[in-house]
């Protein structure tokens, strides 16, 4: 639809005056829907029904939220923090679009959401510190770990451009949106310089572990071949002395951040390999830093890890 045929919403009600405006159409239909004037919590209309300012849609405002309209969404409301949040965002003219449907309350009771056409908003009265969208691959990938009922629980923030996304390099940029528990679900369009897992497209996830051996742990997937890899952020401590136990070690890279989806044992044991030769093998580099670098990278594919100390040691744990 093209600004200059915009004529309002679809006339599926008679027009009436309600509080010294007109509400028509498909909005009107919608108002009385949610309860009208006795009982809709959107109560009065502040505004006779506009035009959007992208031309394409209609909206009247009320002193409980708004109904939005076009002829491809249909008219819903949208009202406390999500309309706070998706006007913050420009309305329908931001990233979101419009809303393609009303509200619906969650599984856990107490929480909301409402799918706009670009992602869906989320609300909670204690959990999401606002309401924040999910959408693209961000979302696609939380709904793979249950959305609000899984792993990750509710976004407590937008989405965020990031550096260090997919690779350790202040040039491996990306995309990182934060959720409960100090979890963090990340994208990456893919560069030569980062993880291998990342040279091109690639999500992930993200736990601040702030073990005594581990800062984080971060796990990554190559949208196109499938690859996965793990990255483990170790502290001073964990430099040192997390070759001592191996299965503290793992505990602690696995404390905050989920575990790879539909692990097989050959995963598991390639990765726990490459963990421990890692913190064996993280001496002192002449000139600074560590054998093996800043994190320990941990690469699910690698089936034989080769256990010779010289071949570790030239390699630095980092198999090509």
């Amino acid at each position: 639809m093209v600004a200059a045929l915009f004529t309002g919403a679809s006339p599926a009600a008679a027009d009436e005056t309600i509080c010294g405006h007109v509400v028509r159409g498909a909005i009107l239909a919608k108002y009385k829907e949610t309860g009208g004037l006795e009982r809709s919590p959107l109560g009065c209309p502040t505004t006779p029904e506009l035009t959007t300012p992208d031309g394409q849609g209609a909206y009247t405002h009320f002193q409980g939220g708004s109904i939005y309209w076009s002829a491809w969404t249909g008219a819903h409301p949208v009202w406390g923090e999500i309309r706070d949040s998706w006007a913050g965002q420009g309305w329908e003219r931001g990233k979101l679009g419009y809303p393609v449907g009303d509200e619906l309350r969650n599984p856990d009771g107490a929480g909301v959401r409402q799918q706009f056409e670009g992602g869906t908003y989320y609300w909670h009265p204690t959990k999401s510190n606002g309401a924040h969208a999910v959408g693209g691959r961000i979302g696609e990938l939380w709904g793979q770990w249950g959305h609000e009922g899984g792993k990750f629980g509710y976004p407590v923030t937008d989405e965020y451009a990031a550096v260090k996304v997919g690779g350790n390099l202040p040039e491996n940029t990306g995309v990182r949106q934060r959720f409960e528990n100090d979890r963090y679900l990340l994208w990456s369009p893919g560069q030569a310089s980062s993880f291998e897992t990342c040279h091109s497209e690639c999500v992930g996830y993200l736990g601040i572990t702030n073990e005594p051996w581990v800062k984080q742990t971060e796990v990554f997937t190559n949208l196109a071949n499938g690859k996965r890899s793990v990255h483990v952020t170790p502290t001073e401590a964990g430099f040192e002395d997390a070759d001592d136990d191996l299965q503290e070690n793992w505990r602690q890279v696995w404390a905050n951040t989920p575990f790879l989806r539909n692990a097989t044992q050959t995963e598991v044991n390639s990765l726990s390999k490459q963990l421990l030769c890692h913190a064996a093998f993280a001496f002192p580099k002449p000139g600074g830093g560590r054998f093996g670098g800043p994190t320990w990278d941990l690469e699910a594919w690698r089936s034989d890890i080769p256990w010779d100390a010289g071949e570790a040691l030239r390699t630095q744990c980092n198999w090509d």
